[in-house]
Parts: C-alpha cells; sequence; structure tokens
C-alpha cells in the first residue's frame, strides 16, 4: 500500500449542478489538461467524516 505525503491544499468552490473547479497551479503540478479524465473515491471514517479523494486516471498507450 502506498503512502501519500500532502504536497499542497487549496480551496475548490462548488458551482452550478455540483461543477468543481481544480486552481490552475494544482492542475499544472498534476499535468491535468482538457479532456483528462479523474477518478473520485468517498471515504467515511467510524465518526462519519467524509472525504472526496480524486486522481488522475493514467492514459493508455494505443495499440
Amino acid at each position: 500500500m502506498a503512502i501519500y505525503r500532502t504536497l499542497k491544499y487549496g480551496d475548490v468552490a462548488v458551482g452550478v449542478g455540483g461543477r468543481i473547479t481544480v486552481p490552475q497551479d494544482i492542475r499544472e503540478d498534476l499535468g491535468l489538461g482538457e479532456g483528462d479524465t479523474l477518478t473520485v473515491r468517498v471515504e467515511e471514517t467510524h465518526t462519519g467524516a467524509r472525504q472526496m479523494v480524486l486522481w488522475r486516471v493514467e492514459q493508455q498507450p494505443e495499440e
């Protein structure tokens, strides 16, 4: 199992229809571009606190 360390925090506003905008500096750090797909996971602690985790789906080379 991988252990990740936090590199940065950022605030994200929730807009119309639940849309969120990933801040530009974070998009650049992650190499996100138009058309990339993000996977989302919702985690819950034993106390009921929840968090959302996003990660980029790695592009598979075309054969």
